[in-house]
């Protein structure tokens, strides 16, 4: 029995041994990579309460808005009364300005320099508001909503006596009385 015993003990010891020895299932390979960062989604940002805004440039139908965008003056001539290709553009504006705003009622003064009498002033300004109301007229402006008046040389716009002021002071002022649009 010696022998069997020996014999068994030997046939566990080769069959633990190969068992041992036995080549493992191949693993399939991985190369091994740095790790990614996964970024996490930055935050939408808040969404901006717009502030409300001012309009652009003056209020329409105001005074601003008629001085700025039309133009208030036409210039003359020394001792001259006619209307040049410039003025009658910003009288063909003013004329389109108002019938834009019916309810807005004028005064056109006319204006001369410091040169002359009081008197002869006084009647070349009236001449200066008389054609610029006229001109108006004609391009469809109700007469009732245009007052004249001549300031002859009592309202100079420019200080000074040299051509510079000179040619400021003979104007024609259109200024609005009532019916602008306010705020």
């Amino acid at each position: 029995m010696n022998t069997t015993f020996k014999l068994a003990t030997a046939a566990a010891v080769v069959l633990t041994i190969s068992a041992c020895a036995s080549k493992p299932e191949p693993v399939e390979q991985v190369q091994e990579q740095a790790p990614v960062e996964v970024a996490e989604p930055a935050p939408a940002p808040a969404p901006v309460q717009a502030e409300p805004t001012a309009p652009a440039g003056p209020l329409a139908g105001s005074l601003e808005d008629f001085r700025v965008n039309v133009g208030e003056r036409v210039y003359f001539d020394l001792n001259g009364y006619r209307l040049d290709v410039d003025d009658q553009e910003i009288l063909k504006r003013q004329a389109a300005w108002l019938s834009s705003y019916p309810g807005v009622r004028i005064i056109v003064a006319g204006n001369c320099d410091e040169r002359g009498t009081r008197e002869y002033n006084l009647a070349l300004g009236e001449r200066r508001a008389s054609i610029v109301k006229d001109y108006l007229v004609s391009l469809g402006v109700d007469p009732s909503r245009i007052d004249t008046i001549s300031y002859g040389k009592e309202r100079p716009i420019a200080a000074g006596s040299d051509e510079q002021a000179w040619a400021l002071n003979r104007n024609g002022f259109t200024q609005i009385i009532s019916g602008a649009t306010t705020s």
